[in-house]
């Protein structure tokens, strides 16, 4: 079911330019806008759902140390974050959804947050081997596992190859599949010469770059709009606790990782949702060849909304996910 609301928008002009006034492509999700947990709790008449709140490490199958966020009781959202990010991303929709009934978790991926700063491993297959060690610590079952730019790409391998028996259902928000890069099957991705420059500014100088990457990601560059500095703080914060090498191998992970397969191999229903004023993953070539290559689909266009809308829209973005979850 397709539920195509987009206007003729252009996401690619920031990538199209080569990292606009030296910031890079991200891949990152969402915590949310400022107003959500009263809006959660007036929605909701309540306060987070009770139960364990808490977070812990899991060990991946090359002793790496895998941190992740669990808070409360229900049916398991397992949130995945974008690169260069953490877990503390999700920490708008955590407690949105968790006052909403549900059990929320939040990972950091291998070499990003609190988790061991590998430098082998950093390739989409280990990432989904990855959650699944984390599934398993966590028993969880029946579980809604929603991702955001390269924490989409994982959620589809990860769902493709591990989660028959344990999905319930899945989300794919702003996400990289089914391949980002320009080959002779995707003329419409972005040049390799893109990518490459991501590498240069990371090894020259993560911090500068870090910095300026979250004004095309927000869409803080656009006409009226301005700076939410707490946000491009945060944003910064995440990438910097990460491991530079982990940082700068997901960029190939993110970018060059074909996942037609995995899309065509998930049989769950699955949200596909993208801003049309993406500047850092095209709309045209991720989610609406998303719709075309899932076998049980719904996809919706915001007009206007940037690749960080989970952060900035949460409030239109929550209710649409829980409207999902529960239908």
């Amino acid at each position: 079911m397709h539920d195509h609301d987009a206007s003729n928008g252009q996401g690619a002009d920031f990538t199209r330019r080569g990292i606009l006034a030296g910031a890079g492509l991200t891949v990152g999700a969402a915590a949310l806008s400022t107003t959500l947990p009263d809006a959660a709790q007036a929605a909701t008449g309540g306060t987070p759902s009770s139960g364990p709140v808490g977070d812990g490490y899991a060990t991946a199958a090359d002793g790496s140390r895998l941190y992740y966020k669990d808070w409360g009781r229900g049916q398991p959202i397992f949130f995945h974050h974008g690169w260069p990010l953490s877990a503390d991303d999700w920490d708008g929709q955590m407690l949105y959804f968790s006052s909403h009934g549900y059990r929320v978790i939040a990972m950091d991926r291998r070499g990003h947050g609190r988790s061991t700063q590998t430098t082998t491993g950093n390739d989409m297959d280990t990432y989904a081997a990855d959650v699944d060690a984390v599934v398993k610590k966590l028993g969880l079952r029946d579980a809604i596992h929603i991702g955001h730019s390269t924490g989409g790409g994982e959620v589809a391998r990860y769902v493709a190859r591990f989660g028959q028996g344990k999905v319930a259902k899945a989300v794919l928000v702003a996400s990289v599949p089914p391949i980002m890069i320009q080959t002779p099957s995707n003329p419409g991705g972005l040049p390799r010469s893109v990518f490459d420059g991501f590498r240069t500014q990371l090894a020259a100088n993560r911090a500068d770059f870090y910095w300026q990457v979250p004004i095309p990601f927000y869409g803080f560059n656009r006409p009226g709009k301005s700076v939410i500095e707490g946000v491009r703080q945060n944003w910064w914060r995440q990438g910097m606790m990460g491991g530079a090498q982990a940082h700068y191998d997901c960029i190939k992970a993110f970018s060059e990782t074909d996942q037609t397969e995995d899309l065509k191999a998930i049989k769950v229903p699955t949200l596909v949702l993208q801003g049309d004023d993406d500047q850092i993953v095209p709309f045209k070539d991720a989610s609406l060849l998303q719709a075309k290559l899932l076998p049980n689909n719904r996809l919706k266009i915001y007009p206007g909304l940037s690749h960080g809308m989970l952060t900035i829209n949460g409030d239109i973005l929550n209710p649409d996910i829980l409207a999902f979850i529960k239908g």
